[in-house]
């Protein structure tokens, strides 16, 4: 199934306006689909906070996933009001609504970087908590500030290297880690991803017209629990923790940790600029698809659920989600986002999430996490000009990088050593009891680690790979002054730790820095060689026609701005 579609064309006031039906046969697929997938992220997230920070289990229950569950009804709802708003606009009835959920990466960062480091400092569970819902707060504010700020470089960035910094977090972070938890249990796993591409790539009805995602669930369930996978005592100890929890506001939660908002400042900063730039590259992923919605509001609705989930006590940001051209083509229309978001509210309130999780075997879930990642990672090469394919790969790149770097600083950690030391005669520091142990960069370099150089590369991967992905886009285009501003902004960016630096300061890595200013002089100096622009080849043509070769300025069936 094609996942390029030609971009809208407004139907004639003649035109009589189709049915706008609530719900469709493909919502269901959808629902499934995007519905497990949020599912497994707030198992996770639950497992990480009592897990690993040790707050309370009545505290998260009652308070933090009653919390997730209101942001997540903000978002999802207004998502699916922007769809029927735009199917009206465009006289559609094939507009999909955007997919959203708890952010993956966030919920590791948040965990990891910043609850971690405060519980461990202070041995309170509570203080970790404040400090995660102050740093949650800083992402949404930075998110809603991205709402004005994004359509200007969305308007003024080449569509490959929006696509292909996509298209990395679908490799590594949306692909890698569920193809690796299949094989780990292959037998349950990939009779579940055949049933899921047949479905969805080849458009087959399957026997009955049961929905493809319900139908790759059942049988993937029904052979973890033939085949001894699942076990019914973990369904009765997990039964035990079905509670009702209701929101209510935790601003004393929250202003004790905005007192202590400074140290955050420097990891919160630049992952909210993270969340900005990847929900403007999803946006732009669904215009590919033939949805072109207004980036302003989606941000805004982004940033406000953060906000709002920080002031409930909800340490998680939620995130459009990746995926919006895998869930329109497996049928997904206005209401599937909205229906998933509003069941797993209920799952929330109720603390059924335990439950769920003992019942429903994982290696049965993530293929649908798979089948996501191929279909963003093709959308990326063939909605943008052959030429610009080495656009796409670099782009990419940094994402990798990213994730291959946090592997191996996980199996540090996990062997007790929490840090790698980069100075010239450093040495093994053995973890103790109480002293986590340090690790010479020499001692991974002489085993064949490229430790520093992937962390270099993949910090702050996103907008890393959107500047990589512009500079080989206009140096292919021959633009070379395009590409020399855009080194020279890599180079404002690293020299604050916005891109290639683990936090953001001052002088953070000059040699990245002047490293980007010496490629500015080099596009230069080829500026002022007068070089003719490149003569767009024939598949460009055919793209320029379905209006997808770079990403211009928002057409004029998007949605209007806001008023603000």
């Amino acid at each position: 199934m094609s996942t390029l579609t030609p971009a809208p064309t407004s139907a004639s006031a003649a035109d009589p306006p189709p049915a706008l039906r609530w719900w469709v046969p493909g919502d269901t697929n959808a629902f499934f689909g995007l519905g497990f997938n949020v599912l497994v992220n707030v198992l996770v997230l639950t497992g990480l906070v009592i897990g690993v920070v040790n707050i309370p289990s009545h505290r998260v229950y009652h308070t933090i996933l009653p919390a997730l569950g209101v942001e997540l009804l903000i978002g999802n709802v207004y998502y699916t009001y922007l769809a029927r708003r735009l199917a009206r606009r465009e006289n559609r009835t094939d507009v999909a609504a955007m997919p959203y959920g708890p952010s993956v990466p966030h919920m590791f960062i948040v965990t990891f970087v910043i609850m971690l480091p405060t519980y461990l400092a202070t041995k309170d569970p509570i203080r970790a908590w404040e400090a995660g819902l102050a740093w949650a707060f800083v992402i949404g504010v930075i998110v809603l500030i991205g709402a004005f700020v994004g359509p200007y470089i969305r308007r003024w960035t080449p569509r490959a290297a929006l696509l292909g910094t996509l298209a990395g977090i679908s490799v590594a972070f949306i692909s890698m880690r569920p193809a690796g938890q299949m094989w780990e249990q292959a037998w349950i796993a990939l009779p579940v991803l055949m049933i899921i591409l047949i479905g969805f790539f080849t458009n087959l009805r399957l026997p009955g017209n049961i929905p493809v995602g319900l139908a790759a669930l059942l049988v993937g369930t029904a052979i973890g629990w033939a085949g001894g996978f699942m076990h019914t005592a973990d369904v009765s100890l997990a039964a035990k923790d079905i509670a009702i929890g209701l929101p209510t506001f935790q601003f004393h939660l929250l202003f004790t940790g905005i007192s202590h908002i400074g140290p955050l400042l420097s990891t919160a900063i630049p992952l909210g600029i993270y969340n900005f730039t990847e929900g403007m590259t999803n946006v732009e992923s669904a215009s590919v698809a033939g949805d072109s919605y207004n980036l302003r509001s989606v941000l805004l609705a982004d940033g406000t659920g953060a906000i709002v989930g920080a002031a409930l006590g909800s340490p998680f940001p939620p995130a459009v989600y990746i995926g919006h051209p895998g869930w329109k083509a497996a049928g997904g229309r206005t209401s599937y986002s909205m229906a998933s978001g509003i069941v797993i509210a209920v799952l929330c309130f109720t603390g059924m999430f335990g439950l769920l999780g003992a019942v429903l075997p994982l290696p049965a879930i993530v293929p649908i996490l798979l089948y996501i990642g191929l279909l963003i990672g093709a959308q990326a090469f063939q909605a943008v000009p052959r030429a610009h394919a080495a656009a796409v790969m670099i782009a990419i790149i940094p994402n990798v990088a990213s994730w291959a770097q946090g592997q191996m600083a996980n199996v540090l950690s996990a062997v007790g050593y929490q840090s790698v030391d980069f100075s010239a005669h450093a040495v093994l520091v053995p973890p103790t009891g109480s002293t986590p142990g340090s690790v010479p960069e020499s001692a991974l370099v002489n085993a064949g680690v490229i430790y520093k150089g992937l962390m270099l590369l993949g910090d702050g991967a996103v907008l890393a790979g959107l500047i990589l992905g512009a500079i080989v886009v206009f140096l292919i285009d021959r633009e070379f002054q395009k590409a020399a501003i855009y080194c020279a902004a890599g180079a404002v960016l690293s020299f604050v730790g916005l891109i290639h630096g683990a936090k953001v300061g001052w002088d953070v890595d000059g040699q990245v820095a002047l490293g980007y200013l010496f490629a500015a002089v080099v596009c230069l100096l080829f500026h002022f060689r007068k070089v003719p622009p490149r003569v767009p080849g024939p598949d460009e043509a055919l793209l320029a026609e379905e209006g997808s070769v770079t990403a211009e300025p928002e057409p004029a069936s998007a949605e209007p701005e806001p008023a603000v």
